[in-house]
């Protein structure tokens, strides 16, 4: 007589365990291997500079994009003399920015990772390596954001009413 080590539903439970797991691994598995770029480039990179008022939530080795690209990392933060934060950029040799283009810190998604969103200029004249970006655009903070919202629509509430109490005046 042979006894059972587990019951049926238990085996059931068991095998479905096991097959979540496998899931699990084979997509944590793809994103490791999707996240590691792997990039044929020559390995050399200049620095750049960019200066702004704050950078909330952008870190020392997040992406410097351009068109949706990866060009670059930040390396290196600091402050100035006037309390402005200065970030280092390294940029992939070859990629040429004219002098005249702009960086501006954006965020992917509502809560999604920041980044430098490079925004080329028209220049004829590139940044040199050790050049510093003219134009910049600070980080936007979310709770500023959703301050600037909430304000706008208390003011379009307020103005809604005043309109109807005065309006209610004139019929009478």
């Amino acid at each position: 007589m042979t006894k059972e080590f587990y019951s049926k539903e238990e085996s059931r439970y068991l095998k479905m365990g096991i097959y979540v797991c496998f899931v699990v691994l084979g997509i944590l598995t793809y994103f490791v291997l999707s996240h590691n770029d792997v990039e044929l480039d020559n390995g050399k990179y200049y620095s750049v500079n960019a200066r702004f008022n704050r950078t909330d939530g952008l870190l020392i080795g997040d992406w410097v994009r351009m068109a949706g690209m990866n060009i670059g990392r930040v390396v290196d933060a600091k402050l100035d003399e006037h309390f402005k934060a200065v970030l280092r950029l390294e940029i992939k040799d070859g990629i040429k920015i004219p002098d005249d283009s702009s960086a501006s810190i954006v965020s992917s998604g509502l809560m999604g990772a920041k980044y430098i969103e490079v925004e080329p200029g028209g220049s004829e004249d590139n940044i040199v390596s050790g050049g510093e970006f003219a134009y910049t655009q600070d980080a936007m903070v979310l709770d500023e954001l959703l301050d600037r919202i909430i304000s706008i629509g208390k003011s379009n509430r307020k103005k809604s009413t005043e309109k109807q109490v005065n309006d209610g005046g004139n019929n009478e």
